[in-house]
């Protein structure tokens, strides 16, 4: 403490020094609109291109300042038993209130997921039925198409069968015919 008092009575040395130095050359702007506040004292400087500047000159502290900013504390009232039990109760039973607040949104949390997955669950089973069922579509398509194609493949052979049958026959008329 006795530090910072002494370092503070230093800088206000050095800034009433600096002060005088800026006064010896600026004599114009000395004590031009000087606002003097509770503590300190601004004097403005020289108006520059981005605004205006100032010099604040902090007072040193005066005994009769701490006086004043060192206000009685307000008198102690006797505390009872029963204002003690009262407040006492009245903690008890906001902690209980805010116990079930966070008892009843960590409910209401849990109730959601249950729903969430409640619902990607009916989901996920929809549409393992609907593509179950588009894949038996797809294989009695498939099995048609191949019966199909086996049919004609035999009726093809039938009728390439049936031909030979005809040609061969012919053959036989012709060599008993030439014979």
């Amino acid at each position: 403490m006795a530090k910072t008092a002494t370092a503070y009575k230093e800088k206000m040395k050095e800034l009433s020094v600096l002060s005088l130095i800026c006064s010896c050359f600026y004599p114009e702007s000395q004590n031009k609109l000087v606002r003097e506040f509770e503590d300190m004292e601004v004097k403005p400087i020289n108006k520059r291109a981005s605004g205006q500047a100032f010099e604040v000159i902090l007072k040193p502290p005066s005994p009769v300042s701490d006086v004043a900013h060192n206000l009685p504390s307000p008198p102690k009232r006797d505390i009872s038993l029963e204002d003690i039990e009262k407040k006492l109760e009245a903690a008890e039973e906001r902690r209980k209130y805010q116990e079930a607040q966070v008892l009843r949104v960590l409910a209401e949390k849990r109730e959601h997921e249950r729903d969430v997955l409640l619902k990607a669950m009916e989901e996920n089973s929809n549409f393992s039925k609907m593509a179950e069922e588009r894949l038996q579509v797809k294989m009695d398509q498939i099995k048609e198409n191949r019966d199909a194609l086996l049919a004609a493949m035999i009726e093809r052979l039938q009728e390439k069968e049936r031909h030979a049958a005809v040609v061969r026959k012919n053959k036989e008329l012709r060599e008993e015919l030439t014979a």
